[in-house]
């Protein structure tokens, strides 16, 4: 669990960061599940676009793919959402998380 400071923080320097997936009519989908899964581990943090034919809530897109891929939701604003999880791999954490 991250705190407020730390949120605000991943906010900070995800908002120049552009969307590298889209979320469609398919939905949340496996291939999407485990793209997002490698991009996390890569990246450590992820901005992701909803398109308006998925007719998908953002909110609950963010919470539900952070549940499945043990992240925590950033923030969710209109049709984009960002997701953070620290890399496993020590060679891939690039993100400095302030104390708490």
């Amino acid at each position: 669990m991250i705190t407020s400071k730390q949120r605000a923080y991943l906010r900070k320097i995800s908002h120049t960061l552009e969307p590298i997936f889209q979320i469609g009519k398919e939905g949340i989908g496996d291939a999407l599940t485990d793209g997002l899964d490698k991009a996390l581990e890569k990246r450590e943090i992820i901005k992701v676009h909803i398109l308006e034919t998925a007719l998908l809530d953002t909110k609950e897109t963010c919470n539900e793919l952070a549940k499945k891929l043990n992240a925590e939701p950033v923030q969710a604003i209109g049709n984009k959402f960002i997701l953070y999880r620290k890399a496993e791999d020590e060679k891939n954490r690039k993100i400095e998380l302030p104390r708490k």
